[in-house]
């Protein structure tokens, strides 16, 4: 954590130093209410010297950041009452060439839960065009597509659900794939492909900070069971594609989706090995965004066929699915923004899934619905920004909740606060698991 500090120390001081050294040269900064105008230099430039930013070689930019979160109650689970402790410190190189673009983006941080030091590189990747038609981005990079807002169906790329449900920043929500992005641009269609040679999974719940249901178990557990899957990590043989074929129609956004390769987190079970498990899953989907009476509306479904459990007679790999997706967002007055959506979630060949089932096992709903609801002010000239995203599921009788206040303070400073709160009748539905998280949180950051 000191190396931390003293780094972001060490760029906040070298770059108010040379501000400094610029204002009191008389560079056309403020002294003592008026401006000072510098001569000119011989060259015939104004004489201000670069800040130590602009004299790299690239550019670098980046945040220095202190978070901290607690439960609102006692987890038997859990040994710690404190959810987030950690000091961060990200940094962005960034280097435009003729032929290719390169970009590098690295955090490093003291975890105050783990009580370790770590580092987590989200960006080294370099962006290619060797065609007018086609560009290619290759290495670890952040991925994202579809229409749905906290709400995936044809996005198959990594997600951290511990960042997203203790209080960091929405950018944390998407982990990085290490994959080759090609993109195809044409005036029929635009196409994009992703390979992934080796599967990337989601940094799921595993009990470490926050307890979970445990199916195994039939109960809640946390630290004392931690998930410990089996890894697929061939390279090659565990690999994923994920393609997007789209184009823009008269304003509506339309989009073809497939993916090819694993459910994201480990839903499955070995019950020789005693392990969770990653089955094969494929996933074929569409969407469409556009305008709709005065806001935007969007439309996506998806098919998932699990290829490990297509008759659904396992109860330890999740049935194939449909999944549904309805969303509108309108500004309802000067800076004030709401949108709604609705989820479907239906587990298909249900009644070969109730058959073999276990007993004592908690059986899952044939149709999951979730209901969200989010709602944006902005004040102060947009400086601050108050919102609150709600999850409702009527089928489970469970909610998530999420208040955040954002406060920009100046270009450089900035302050947030916000809780993830967790309510639910029945320990086994998805947010009802997590009724002991429930979490408060609040963070500072100095950008540069």
């Amino acid at each position: 954590m000191k190396s931390v500090i003293i780094l972001g120390i060490f760029l906040l001081l070298l770059t108010e130093n040379v501000r400094t050294v610029g204002a009191e040269t008389g560079t056309g900064e403020e002294l003592g209410g008026y401006e000072v105008q510098a001569a000119p230099s011989p060259d015939g430039t104004s004489g201000k010297p670069e800040s130590f930013l602009e004299m790299l070689p690239f550019e670098l930019r980046g945040f220095l950041e202190a978070r901290g979160g607690f439960r609102m109650q006692d987890d038997p689970h859990e040994s710690k009452t404190a959810t987030l402790e950690e000091t961060r410190l990200q940094l962005h190189l960034f280097k435009a060439l003729d032929w290719a673009r390169f970009s590098i983006k690295s955090d490093f941080l003291y975890d105050g839960t783990a009580e370790e030091a770590q580092a987590d590189v989200r960006e080294v990747n370099a962006l290619f065009s060797p065609f007018e038609f086609m560009e290619l981005k290759a290495g670890r990079q952040i991925l994202t597509w579809g229409t749905g807002d906290y709400i995936f169906i044809n996005d198959l790329f990594p997600k951290d659900y511990k960042s997203f449900f203790t209080g960091r920043d929405d950018e944390y929500l998407k982990a990085p794939s290490d994959a080759l992005k090609t993109s195809i641009y044409t005036d029929a269609f635009n196409l994009d492909f992703v390979y992934t040679p080796r599967f990337n999974p989601d940094r799921f719940i595993d009990g470490k900070g926050l307890s979970y249901f445990n199916p195994q178990t039939g109960g809640l557990t946390g630290e004392e069971a931690v998930i410990v899957p089996h890894e697929r990590n061939e390279w090659l043989g565990d690999s994923e594609i994920a393609l997007r074929l789209y184009r823009d129609i008269k304003g509506y956004g339309l989009a073809l989706y497939g993916y090819h390769g694993f459910w994201k987190s480990p839903v499955g079970f070995d019950p020789q090995a005693g392990a969770a498990t990653f089955p094969r899953l494929s996933v074929y989907g569409l969407s469409v965004r556009g305008t709709v009476w005065k806001g935007i509306g969007n439309f996506e479904m998806g098919y998932y066929d699990a290829r490990d459990d297509q008759n659904g007679e396992n109860p330890f790999i999740p049935n194939s699915q449909l999944r549904y997706l309805a969303g509108y967002e309108q500004e309802l007055a000067k800076d004030f923004t709401a949108g709604v959506q609705y989820y479907l979630e239906q587990t298909l060949q249900y009644g070969a899934y109730r058959l073999t089932l276990p007993p004592g096992m908690q059986a899952a709903d044939e149709f999951r619905q979730v209901i969200t609801l989010r709602l944006t002010k902005l004040l102060l000239y947009q400086n601050l920004k108050i919102s609150l995203f709600t999850f409702y599921s009527p089928s489970d009788q469970d909610v998530y909740i999420r208040p955040n206040v954002h406060y920009k303070i100046t270009d450089h400073w900035s302050v947030e606060g916000g809780a993830n709160i967790f309510a639910g009748r029945n320990d086994h539905t998805f947010f009802g698991q997590f009724k002991n998280d429930t979490n408060v949180y609040s963070g500072v950051r100095w950008s540069f």
